[in-house]
């Protein structure tokens, strides 16, 4: 089947595949989304049943390596402490993820400047900051505005109740004198633009059947078909091709009955996360680029930041929120600017967690040890369940060229294609970071109060934050797309995903990739009658 040429061709139909799709559905393009996923249907969500919790031990795992549904392609991270989380379909990780909405400080963008290590971004906080709003409308935050330690923001609905472990947290970091604050979410505390209200049907992760929570499957793309973007599902593409003057022509994919096809195409958007992306690119290698697409610098793959998270919790004798969400709420930016005198640069965000639900206090305090076999068994999950409180230092990872995506030479998914394989260790600056956030996570947990406190250090299955493997800059030599996410090789190629990232800051990243693809979409309008040039 002959598919005619499309103005557009995004890759991905997550958070910013979606941002992308719709800014652009303005220009009257004829836009094309593919996506190895489907579209989700929340009736199958886990949080429908009973047994939501177990099925985050299978299906619906976080993870790739576990969950193993058609729609996924397996990843090598065995030489990795961390290991990688996503999710394939429409809307992306944003189906899974716990919808904490920090944004990268302006300090983030000048890293080189002010601590002299890294590089700086080519565009600073300013540049995003509409882009920042408007994304905050699109999906629909909650928040308090103000915060004195954070960006200011100005959610549409109001924060999340502070609930039964929210003043707990407070009063311990009130007498630490510590910065606290009610954390900005995506999950609607009123009804929102078709988006019911939260009623805690459980923890935000893995999905949200009551449409709570923003994913971009009921966010954006609703908007964006309607505006006339064509979006296929159950897409998998293999690799981009370019023609005779190095252009990008279109993409090779096998469609939902694994048929080969080729899709022409004038301008390619991907956006498919910091490893999806290398591994894109990697796999599109040429006579005309023998490294990869795109790949001149030679950093594709390289610098992958995944933000190692240092977690310490406790239980106290009040009860605590259990599985209410969404669960992390609250944040402190205490330590999250660089102070010498702790021995790192950089610094921390802290997420607080508000509880656990019954069989994920089972499962994990069988495993460190706390909730014996036998007589007593009973007795201890009744002190455990309902009353756990935990700090996780989210901490800035720097990046590195030794921490990359390859592709993997034995690995392969169902059509075929080569995994990703990740080589990614955690840095002596990181681990010094991870150790005060350790070290003062305890002194807040026994300042409420906590005993049988227990440690994961890193998080193992904490690698949701894929970023930095196509960075951004404006020396080709040094990066793979230019100031406004155009590859510096391939004038008609745009990444719009985590992997242009230059640094990873200390917090979660989904709100900066969507603002970053709504600016690139922006500027792609704005330099429309150029774009080739």
């Amino acid at each position: 089947m002959k598919n005619d040429p499309v103005d557009v061709l995004i890759i991905g139909a997550g958070a910013s595949g979606a941002a992308v799709a719709w800014s652009l559905a303005d220009t009257k393009m004829h836009i094309l989304c593919l996506d190895q996923g489907g579209w989700m249907n929340p009736a199958e969500y886990p949080s429908t049943g009973r047994d939501w919790e177990a099925k985050f031990y299978g299906e619906w795992s976080s993870s790739p390596n576990v969950r193993k549904r058609p729609e996924d392609y397996p990843i090598n991270d065995d030489n990795s402490p961390i290991k990688v989380v996503n999710f394939n379909g429409v809307g992306g990780s944003t189906v899974m993820y716990t919808a904490h909405w920090p944004r990268l400080h302006p300090s983030d963008f000048k890293v080189k400047t002010l601590d002299g290590v890294a590089d700086d971004w080519p565009i600073d906080y300013d540049a995003l900051t509409p882009f920042f709003e408007e994304n905050d409308r699109m999906m629909g935050t909650s928040g308090l505005s103000g915060d004195p330690l954070s960006p200011l923001s100005h959610p549409p609905m109001p924060q999340q109740p502070l609930g039964l472990s929210g003043p707990l947290i407070g009063k311990a970091m009130n007498k630490l004198g510590w910065h606290w604050w009610p954390s900005d979410t995506t999950v609607a505390t009123m009804d929102y633009e078709g988006r019911a209200r939260c009623i805690n049907l459980g923890h935000c992760t893995p999905a949200c059947a009551q449409g709570a929570k923003a994913s971009t499957d009921i966010t954006y793309w609703p908007h964006a078909v309607r505006a006339g973007v064509e979006l296929k599902t159950h897409c998998r593409v293999r690799e981009i091709l370019t023609n005779e003057h190095g252009m990008a022509s279109g993409v090779v994919y096998y469609d939902k009955d694994g048929v080969e096809q080729f899709q022409p195409a004038e301008v390619v958007i991907i956006a498919c996360n910091g490893v999806g992306t290398p591994r894109l690119l990697l796999n599109s290698a040429s006579g005309k680029f023998p490294n990869g697409l795109a790949n001149s610098s030679g950093l594709v793959g390289k610098n992958l930041m995944f933000h190692p998270y240092a977690q310490i919790y406790g239980f106290v004798k009040e009860p605590t929120d259990s599985n209410r969400a969404p669960p992390t709420c609250l944040w402190s930016k205490e330590f999250y600017d660089t102070d010498l005198s702790r021995g790192f640069v950089r610094g921390y965000g802290i997420q607080f967690g508000r509880g656990a639900g019954p069989v994920f206090e089972a499962v994990a305090s069988e495993q460190k040890g706390i909730l014996p076999w036998g007589k007593d068994h009973h007795r201890v999950f009744r002190k455990l369940n309902g009353h756990r409180l935990a700090v996780s230092a989210i901490c800035e990872d720097l990046p590195e060229e030794h921490n990359r995506v390859t592709l993997d030479p034995v690995l392969k998914d169902s059509h075929g294609i080569p995994a990703p394989k990740i080589d990614y260790t955690i840095s002596a600056n990181s681990r010094k970071m991870m150790d005060h956030g350790l070290a003062r996570g305890r002194e807040i947990l026994e300042a409420a109060g906590a005993t049988d406190i227990c440690i994961n250090d890193p998080i193992p299955w904490g690698g949701w934050h894929l970023l930095g493997t196509a960075r951004m800059g404006t020396d080709p030599g040094r990066s793979v797309v230019n100031e406004w996410g155009r590859s510096h090789d391939v004038k008609n190629l745009f990444i719009v995903d985590g992997s242009i990232f230059v640094t990873s800051g200390g917090v979660n990243p989904t709100s900066t990739i969507q603002a970053l693809a709504l600016y690139i979409a922006d500027q792609m309008k704005q330099r429309l009658a150029n774009l080739f040039d």
